[in-house]
């Protein structure tokens, strides 16, 4: 079966962004560089990223979703992705400082909106859809109606 690797295009930062992202995610290290290309793997997951020129940016329309178990995983992510320039979203998202969307997400969001309980599971999507970073704690409370 063949593999698949997100091949990034980048003004000329590719270098700096796979440094970036090597140095936040466990397991991960740089396999190649060239003037033209840098490839890495982010916790054993090959990417590529081009330094193509300005002609194409980065949007919402693709995105890299961080599982992240607990409260200090999002909190750590959120504030590594976002610094020096890296911009807050809804609901989990954010860009970091080229552009390019993430999603810290906690598993437990994922458990509350998957909850038989219909009313608890929509308590838990109301309150992310007012967060920007997840908070699991508020989560918790706004599915058990407190």
């Amino acid at each position: 079966m063949p593999s698949v690797t997100p091949f990034l295009w980048f003004d000329k930062q590719a270098e700096e962004a796979a440094n970036l992202y090597v140095s936040i995610f466990p397991n991960s290290k740089i396999t190649q560089k060239n003037p033209m290309t840098v490839s890495f793997e982010l916790d054993g997951r090959a990417f590529i990223a081009l330094n193509g020129g300005p002609h194409f940016q980065f949007n919402e329309a693709v995105s890299f979703m961080i599982d992240c178990v607990t409260q200090e995983d999002v909190d750590y992510y959120w504030s590594r992705l976002t610094a020096d320039g890296g911009q807050e979203g809804r609901c989990g998202w954010l860009k970091d400082k080229f552009g390019v969307s993430w999603q810290a997400v906690p598993r437990r969001l994922g458990e509350l909106l998957q909850d038989p309980d219909r009313e608890q599971a929509g308590r838990a999507m109301q309150a992310m859809m007012q967060m920007k970073k997840i908070d699991i704690a508020a989560l918790d409370r706004a599915a058990s109606g407190v």
